[in-house]
């Protein structure tokens, strides 16, 4: 199964709180109390976060933390890669040619299409719709919640 480790599921918490009271600067104790988090997860988290340039951080006694840009400025791959690193589905989708079998693989080629198509997928979503009612998000999804993505695999 593939899924974002629970450090990045929890960025996206922190930020969608920051989101959430936009142009505030928040504390990190206050950002562990409305995400449910422990302070040192939180931590954690605004550190990559704002060496990514997605949050500013404020130093004093009204110190704390806000969105470096508005929420419709920042897309989840951002907060991904802030927190990851650069998306691989594969280690060949990152680095071309560590693989021992790089000379007869004939898959690299489509998982550099899956790549694209989940990077282009993070993408599209950006922090301020994270703040929408997903109720309401899946009633106007034609398939109940979920997003067909047509992508044509290439052949070998």
């Amino acid at each position: 199964m593939l899924r974002v480790t629970k450090l990045t599921d929890y960025a996206t918490v922190v930020a969608t709180v920051l989101a959430s009271r936009p142009g505030s600067i928040t504390s990190a104790a206050e950002l562990a109390d409305a995400s449910g988090l422990e302070a040192p997860t939180v931590s954690k988290i605004l550190k990559p976060l704002a060496q990514a340039g997605l949050v500013e951080g404020f130093r004093g006694a009204n110190g704390g933390y806000r969105l470096a840009r508005p929420a419709s400025a920042i897309n989840l791959l951002e907060i991904v890669e802030a927190i990851e690193g650069p998306l691989a589905m594969t280690e060949c989708s990152l680095h071309d040619g560590q693989c021992g079998i790089s000379s007869q693989c004939g898959v690299r080629g489509n998982w550099l299409r899956i790549n694209d198509v989940v990077a282009d997928a993070l993408r599209a979503v950006s922090l301020a719709q994270m703040l929408g009612d997903p109720a309401r998000a899946r009633s106007l999804s034609p398939h109940g919640g979920t997003r067909r993505i047509d992508a044509r695999l290439a052949r070998p």
